[in-house]
């Protein structure tokens, strides 16, 4: 069923507007939550002090055993370092409803170990990567926009909400499940390497009646962990958002 008229537009959009949270970041509710760029900076790493005496040959030959040992250990560790710190993190958002249930010092607990993550990302270009593609699970966020722990429970959204992209086409779909089916698309455009503007075109009432986007529905998404499971995104009101692939092979309707 299509909206014909503005009328009819209006109407709708309406009697609908206390469900849609059309604000400056819509994305499931209407609200680009995911899509906010963040202002937040990360972790970063300082370079050792070392001092070396170039005139012993004994200092020299421990010094070159001492970095190809590190070298080779060091692959070994960050392995193990990131495959911890995801089951750290998966075990630490578990218990807690995507952020629903979350009290402060687990919000704290939780974005701790997304800044270590985040740290120690191989991704360093993620808009030129095919990890990005397909379809993802939000598993946790802050942004109020999408967990509204201010309404009843049962007008929230209680079912699962995924967000597909691909950046091939350069397109985006955000998907409530129960139980408002809600859904909204967009067009991307990549700002740089990690960092995209994303234009709203349309959003969809149960996933069946279309109400073309207002001129606010844009936001930025900036990508700040990517492998082949876990995506971390950051926005600029200091949101967190944390995503799990559920199927790479998603493609988004043009």
């Amino acid at each position: 069923m299509a909206l014909t008229s503005s009328s009819s537009s209006s109407a709708i959009t309406a009697l609908l507007k206390p469900h849609l949270q059309l604000s400056n970041e819509p994305i499931i509710s209407f609200s680009p939550s995911f899509f906010i760029l963040s202002s937040k900076p990360l972790l970063s790493s300082s370079k050792p002090n070392v001092k070396i005496n170039f005139f012993s040959s004994q200092t020299a030959v421990s010094l070159k055993w001492r970095t190809e040992a590190s070298i080779f250990s060091g692959l070994f560790t960050k392995s193990k370092d990131i495959k911890t710190l995801k089951d750290e993190l998966f075990d630490a958002i578990a218990p807690l409803d995507r952020g629903a249930e979350a009290a402060p010092e687990d919000q704290q607990r939780v974005d701790q170990i997304a800044l270590e993550l985040e740290a120690l990302n191989e991704i360093k270009e993620p808009l030129k990567s095919n990890l990005l593609n397909g379809k993802w699970e939000l598993l946790y966020t802050t942004s109020q926009s999408l967990l509204q722990t201010k309404r009843p429970k049962l007008l929230r959204p209680n079912g699962k909400i995924y967000q597909a992209i691909n950046v091939d086409t350069l397109r985006a779909q955000n998907m409530e499940t129960w139980p408002f089916f809600n859904q909204a698309t967009a067009n991307l455009v990549p700002i740089n390497a990690r960092r995209i503007a994303v234009k709203f075109d349309y959003f969809r009432i149960a996933g069946l009646i279309p109400i073309k986007s207002p001129g606010s529905g844009r936001g930025q998404l900036e990508i700040t962990y990517l492998d082949e499971e876990l995506r971390i995104s950051r926005g600029n009101r200091e949101n967190l958002f944390i995503l799990k692939m559920v199927d790479p092979s998603y493609r988004v309707p043009l």
